[in-house]
């Protein structure tokens, strides 16, 4: 009995510990269960049951400055799929070859879709009203519509850099929209509705809609009247010129507001993907190159301002000048002789601003290379934008200051030397450029506003205003001529800069054609740059490619503008521009009726060399000059008939091929033609003399190049 008692006694204790095994063991799960993973088994118990889709905002409204819409928002549909509803039917490859079929996409890979273990699935977004119809009527089980809103920019093209792009998700992705995308882009909402295990709305549970909340809506600086223009001029000399690209900003003075700023090659952001990638690229803000003499603009604001020079400071140009072992010239190395500091402006002379860079010194340079904001990127409110190159201050020797002083070796943006110029223009005062002008609420209501930035006082009023009447000699008597506008004081300065090759050389064939400048010059409202990148044919020079550009946009921007055209006033110290003449073409003509014709016209004549034949002027042909203004005319002494004589070659240059052919018949001479339309290259050159029959090769080029 005992051994049976102790047999019972065992078995009980075996019993009670293998209870308390097992019980520590499902206490152990459900600590587990409940307070380890309890949260998120929660969460996915809570997706099993919840049907969780999503509602997009809609991106707020971008304004021109006057209230002009540059970008909405539009309804459209997309369809997305509840996968545990579709296969919960056993009709997946039913669904997927009818959705198929309407949105027009791959049925095999619309099925995997649709079949994932997921609780929601986008099909397509954003599709045409008509598909959304035949959807809505095919009535599919687990598949739905919801409303979403897509941009759309009603100008087409216009401001496209500036604006940017959005993409599917209801995110900017370039320009204003990407870089404002937290303003303008709201919050998402949801449609939140409880299931239970065989996919049915369950009565009474949880429905919940939590409303999306729209962006607000921006007011730029941008005038659509304005930026059309300024893309209207940059479109004809982009395409005339057949450059590699092009880029034209322009500015108001006084409160750095950006009022258009175009790039080309452009693009549609409707349907962007449609265009080339590098056409969105902004060359107006992303891009550096090497300014050319629009730099000369900051080296003489240095120098005034460090009283290196002033209005009374005269320089001697023998054409060329040596730095160390190096010798740097003026184009052509042609000599402009002695000349006051206005008239180095005037002539874009490389050889005095490399007097100046170096009477400067090293260290001021770099001290007013980064005051004017060289170097640094200026803070525009658009993404990507390059800080430009600087030669590391710590490398430069005296041929790199003497370079840099006259815009080579350095590389700026055109955004940055426009703001830098603008300094000059706002009596020193540098300006931060920017383009959101004021942010509103859905109602209206202006929640942010956005004030003019002075960044920092580069140079005196009083030098700027120096500097400003010497700019206006630039556009009056010097290379900026083509920048002339009737009626108003024009400022600015031309510059052709040659490009750097892949090999870090110079090409010879390629440049880069700019002018900057402001109007009016005594009371400047607008600032603006155009740059034109590798142009095509001749000349190629800024004061012929981008001049009559910015001409123009400033000529149609004031009339818009209703800025009255200039009336002298006591106490003014501008240049007055007088009545401007064309030039006629005397070549080939007899002296005696080329003065009588040059007479008639108002101007002045100067005979050099005897002979009867003019073969060359000074200007050439349908320039522009003041009334009064001398023109000389060069004789030869060729004697038409009388063979083996002497013949000096005229100046062909812009002359149709029968025109040519015309001047060298009665000279007696051959012509030898390569290309067609006007000619632009001679070979002997116009001043040469040679026998009477001899050939004269010229190079002829379509009128648009």
């Amino acid at each position: 009995m005992q051994t049976t008692g102790f047999i019972v006694r065992k078995r009980i204790a075996t019993l009670f510990f293998f209870f308390i095994i097992i019980f520590l063991l499902l206490g152990s799960r459900v600590f587990w269960v409940q307070f380890v993973k309890g949260a998120e088994l929660s969460e996915k118990a809570l997706q099993n049951r919840m049907r969780d889709v999503p509602v997009e905002s809609k991106r707020g409204i971008i304004y021109d400055r006057n209230g002009n819409e540059l970008a909405i928002s539009v309804s459209a549909d997309s369809v997305y799929a509840i996968p545990a509803e579709v296969c919960s039917k056993g009709q997946q490859k039913e669904i997927a070859a009818k959705l198929a079929q309407v949105l027009e996409m791959d049925e095999e890979s619309l099925l995997r879709r649709i079949s994932r273990s997921s609780s929601f699935e986008w099909v397509k977004r954003q599709i045409d009203p008509e598909k959304s119809k035949t959807i809505r009527k095919m009535d599919l089980p687990g598949i739905g519509l919801t409303e979403e809103s897509r941009r759309y920019y009603p100008k087409g093209t216009l401001a496209s850099h500036v604006l940017g792009i959005a993409g599917v998700d209801n995110n900017g992705l370039e320009g204003v929209d990407f870089y404002y995308d937290k303003l303008v882009g709201g919050t998402k909402g949801r449609i939140i509705i409880e299931h239970d295990a065989v996919n049915r709305p369950i009565p009474e549970a949880t429905h919940k809609f939590i409303p999306p909340v729209d962006g607000a809506n921006l007011i730029l600086t941008i005038d659509e009247t304005i930026q059309y223009i300024t893309e209207r001029e940059l479109d004809k000399v982009f395409n005339e010129r057949k450059a590699k690209s092009a880029a034209a900003i322009i500015m108001d003075v006084s409160t750095g507001e950006i009022l258009a700023l175009a790039s080309r090659p452009t693009f549609d952001p409707n349907d962007f993907s449609a265009y080339a990638v590098s056409n969105r690229r902004n060359y107006g803000i992303n891009d550096s190159y090497e300014p050319g003499s629009t730099m000369k603009i900051t080296t003489a604001a240095m120098a005034l301002q460090e009283g290196v020079v002033n209005a009374e400071s005269r320089f001697y140009c023998p054409g060329y000048i040596k730095v160390g072992k190096e010798v740097i010239g003026c184009p052509d190395r042609k000599p402009h002789g002695s000349q006051s500091f206005a008239q180095t402006i005037e002539k874009s002379c490389n050889v005095a601003f490399i007097q100046i860079g170096l009477e400067l010194g090293l260290q001021n340079y770099y001290k007013y290379l980064k005051a004017f904001g060289f170097g640094q990127k200026t803070g525009i409110d658009l993404p990507g934008e390059a800080e430009g190159i600087l030669i590391p201050r710590a490398s430069a020797q005296q041929i790199e200051l003497a370079t840099m002083a006259m815009g080579q070796a350095n590389a700026v943006t055109p955004i940055q030397l426009l703001t830098a110029v603008g300094a000059v223009a706002n009596e020193g005062k540098l300006m931060k450029p920017h383009l959101l002008k004021q942010v509103l609420d859905d109602k209206g209501n202006v929640i942010k506003k956005v004030e003019p930035q002075v960044v920092r006082q580069v140079i005196s009023p009083e030098t700027a205003r120096e500097l400003c009447m010497m700019l206006e000699g630039e556009v009056v008597n010097g290379t900026g001529r083509n920048a002339y506008l009737e009626g108003y004081k024009v400022a600015g300065k031309t510059g052709t800069a040659q490009k750097v090759g892949p090999d870090g050389r110079y090409m010879s064939n390629e440049h880069v054609a700019s002018f900057v400048g402001f109007a009016p010059a005594n009371q400047p409202r607008l600032l603006g740059i155009v740059v034109v990148d590798a142009p095509k044919g001749y000349p190629y020079y800024g004061g012929w490619v981008a001049a009559p550009a910015f001409r123009e946009i400033l000529n149609d921007s004031f009339k818009y503008l209703e800025i009255p055209r200039y009336n002298s006033g006591k106490g003014e110290q501008s240049i007055e521009p007088k009545e401007q003449l064309i030039v006629p073409d005397v070549v080939n003509l007899p002296a005696s009726e080329a003065s009588s014709l040059i007479k008639a016209r108002g101007l002045r004549v100067e005979v050099d060399g005897s002979g009867t034949v003019v073969w060359q002027q000074t200007p050439r042909a349908h320039t522009k000059v003041e009334r009064d203004s001398e023109v000389i005319i060069h004789l030869s002494p060729f004697e038409g008939g009388k063979e083996g004589a002497e013949v000096t070659i005229p100046d062909l240059q812009g002359k149709s091929m029968k025109e040519v052919a015309r001047i060298l018949a009665d000279l007696g001479l051959h012509l030898v033609p390569e290309g067609y339309g006007l000619a632009y290259q001679q070979l002997p050159e116009a001043g040469k003399v040679v026998s009477s029959g001899s050939s004269i090769r010229v190079k002829f080029q379509p009128v648009g190049e």
